[in-house]
C-alpha cells in the first residue's frame, strides 16, 4: 500500500508529513501540466513557420520557469535551413536579440552562453542550478543547439524543471526540422502551382495562337485561290491576246488590202485567207476558254518548223519574214517552246503593224546552255520607247495597247529568261530573248555574239529593270 501510494503520488512516507507532501507534488504536477500545455501550444505553430516557433517556444520556456532571461541558439552548420538561429528574451518577454538584430546590451553571462552555443563548446548534458538552467538540442544523436535560462530569486529550478526544459528542447529540434521541410514543401508547392499557371496561360496563349494560325491558314488558301484564279485569268487573256487578235487584226489586214485596186484573182485569194484566219480566230476562242490547260505535245511539231510556219501564215505578204536557224537543235519543253512561239509572234505582228516594217528577220541559236531567239525588222519603232514601255508594264502603269509587248516580256520571266530591245542593224528594232535550258550560268560571250549579226544599238543591252 506505501509502495502503490508512492508510485501514483510521488510521497515516500504515510506519516504525519504526508499532507505536506502531498501539496509539494500537488503544486509540481500542475507546473508540469501547465508547461506541457505552454510547449503544445507552441509546437503547434509549426506550419507558421520556424520564427514563430522558436518565439512560442522560448515563450513557453519563460513563462514555465517565470525567468528573467531565456538564450536559444543553435550551433553554426546544424540545421541550415532553420530561422532564426538566435532569440534572447529579456524581462517581461522583451525580445534583446532576434538572429542578427541586436537591441540593447546584453549581460556577460547571456553573451558567454551565446557564443558558446554557436560555437559548439557545450557537453549534451543539462544543468539545473537553483537559478540558472541549460538543456542542450539534441537531434540524431548530435547537438544541434541549447535553451538556457536565468530565474530570480523567488524562483528555484529543480529536477521537474530540468525534465520539462528537456522535453521541450528535444520536441523543439524536431519540429524545428518539420518547419524547415513544411517550409520548403509550401514553396515547392507554390513554385508548382506557378509552374500549373504558367503551363494553364501557355496552353490558352497557344490555343489563341493556334486559333489565329488556322484563321491565317484559311486566309492564305483563300489568298492562294484567288491567286489561282487571278494568275489563269490573265494567262487566258494573254492567250486570247497573242493568238486570237493576231488572227483578226490579220484577216482585217487582207480585207483593207482589198478595198484597194488589185486583180480579182488576188482579192479572192486574199479574201479566202481572211476568212480563214477568223475560222483559226474562232477555233483558237473556243481552246483557250475550254482547253488551255490540256495542252498536248502529240504530234506537234519542232520549233524551227513552227516558226517557219507562224511567219507565212500570220504575216501579211508585205513583210518578207526569214528564219535563221543556228546550233544544235534540241527539244525543248512544250512551254518554252509554246512561249517563244508567242513571242516571235507578237514582235513580227508588232513590226508589221504598228512598226510599218517590210522585212523581219527571225533568227533563233541554240547554245549549250542556252537558247537565244531574235526578231528584227526595218521598220520605224523605237527601242527608247520600248524599252520605257516595258519599265511602265513592270509597275502595272499601262493601258491595253500596250499589253503586248509586257505579255512578251512576262513570258521570257516565266522561263527564267530576258527579254532586251535594241536597234537592229537593219534599221529598225530586235527583241532579243534568252532562256535558259539547264541550271548554270549563261555563257554571256555566246549570247552577245549571235545578237551581233543584227543589232548595233548603241545602247548597252541590260535586263529590264524589275520594280
Amino acid at each position: 500500500m506505501t509502495a502503490d501510494l508512492s508510485r501514483l503520488t510521488g510521497l515516500r512516507s504515510g506519516k504525519s508529513t504526508f499532507y505536506p507532501q502531498y501539496r509539494g507534488a500537488a503544486e509540481r504536477l500542475e507546473r508540469v501540466v501547465h508547461a506541457l500545455e505552454l510547449i503544445s501550444r507552441a509546437l503547434v505553430r509549426t506550419v507558421d513557420g520556424p520564427e514563430t516557433l522558436v518565439c512560442a517556444v522560448a515563450e513557453a520556456a519563460r513563462a514555465h520557469l517565470s525567468a528573467q532571461w531565456v538564450v536559444f541558439a543553435l550551433a553554426d552548420g546544424t540545421l541550415p535551413d532553420a530561422g532564426p538561429r538566435r532569440l534572447v528574451l529579456g524581462p517581461d518577454a522583451t525580445p534583446f536579440l532576434v538572429d542578427n538584430v541586436e537591441g540593447p546590451p546584453l549581460p556577460d553571462d547571456v553573451v558567454d552562453c551565446l557564443n558558446d552555443i554557436r560555437c559548439g563548446s557545450i557537453e549534451s548534458n543539462s544543468v539545473v542550478d537553483p537559478h540558472y538552467a541549460f538543456v542542450p538540442i539534441v537531434l540524431g544523436g548530435g547537438v544541434v543547439g541549447a535553451f538556457a535560462a536565468w530565474t530570480p530569486q523567488n524562483r528555484t529550478l529543480d529536477s521537474t524543471d530540468g525534465a520539462v526544459l528537456s522535453i521541450l528542447a528535444s520536441q523543439t529540434a524536431v519540429a524545428l526540422q518539420n518547419s524547415a521541410l513544411y517550409q520548403r514543401g509550401q514553396l515547392l508547392l507554390a513554385r508548382a502551382e506557378e509552374a500549373f499557371a504558367e503551363a494553364n496561360r501557355t496552353a490558352a496563349d497557344l490555343a489563341v495562337r493556334n486559333s489565329e494560325l488556322e484563321s491565317t491558314q484559311r486566309q492564305l488558301g483563300v489568298a492562294h485561290r484567288h491567286q489561282v484564279v487571278d494568275d489563269e485569268r490573265h494567262r487566258i487573256a494573254r492567250e486570247l491576246h497573242d493568238s486570237v487578235t493576231q488572227a483578226v487584226l490579220s484577216a482585217g489586214m487582207q480585207i483593207e488590202v482589198c478595198r484597194s485596186d488589185i486583180p480579182d484573182a488576188e482579192r479572192s485569194e486574199r479574201l479566202d485567207l481572211a476568212k480563214d484566219l477568223t475560222r483559226r480566230a474562232v477555233e483558237q476562242l473556243r481552246s483557250a476558254i475550254y482547253a488551255l490547260n490540256h495542252s498536248s505535245d502529240e504530234g506537234r511539231t519542232s520549233l524551227p518548223e513552227m516558226l517557219e510556219q507562224l511567219s507565212v501564215v500570220h504575216m501579211p505578204d508585205e513583210l518578207a519574214v526569214s528564219l535563221r536557224v543556228g546550233g544544235t537543235p534540241a527539244e525543248l519543253p512544250g512551254g518554252t517552246e509554246h512561249a517563244l512561239l508567242r513571242i516571235a509572234g507578237e514582235a513580227l505582228f508588232n513590226a508589221a503593224v504598228h512598226a510599218h516594217a517590210t522585212r523581219a528577220v527571225l533568227r533563233l541559236t541554240y547554245r549549250a546552255e542556252t537558247v537565244i531567239l531574235s526578231i528584227s525588222d526595218d521598220g520605224d519603232g523605237d527601242p527608247a520607247r520600248m524599252r520605257l514601255i516595258l519599265k511602265l508594264a513592270a509597275s502595272n502603269d499601262l493601258d491595253g495597247r500596250h499589253r503586248g509587248l509586257a505579255n512578251m516580256q512576262s513570258r521570257a520571266r516565266e522561263l527564267g529568261g530576258t527579254l532586251d530591245v535594241r536597234r537592229a542593224r537593219i534599221g529598225g528594232v530586235q527583241v532579243l530573248v534568252r532562256v535558259p535550258l539547264a541550271t548554270g550560268p549563261d555563257s554571256a560571250t555566246e549570247s552577245d555574239s549571235a545578237a551581233e549579226t543584227d543589232s548595233e544599238d548603241t545602247c548597252p543591252t541590260t535586263e529590264i529593270e524589275e520594280r
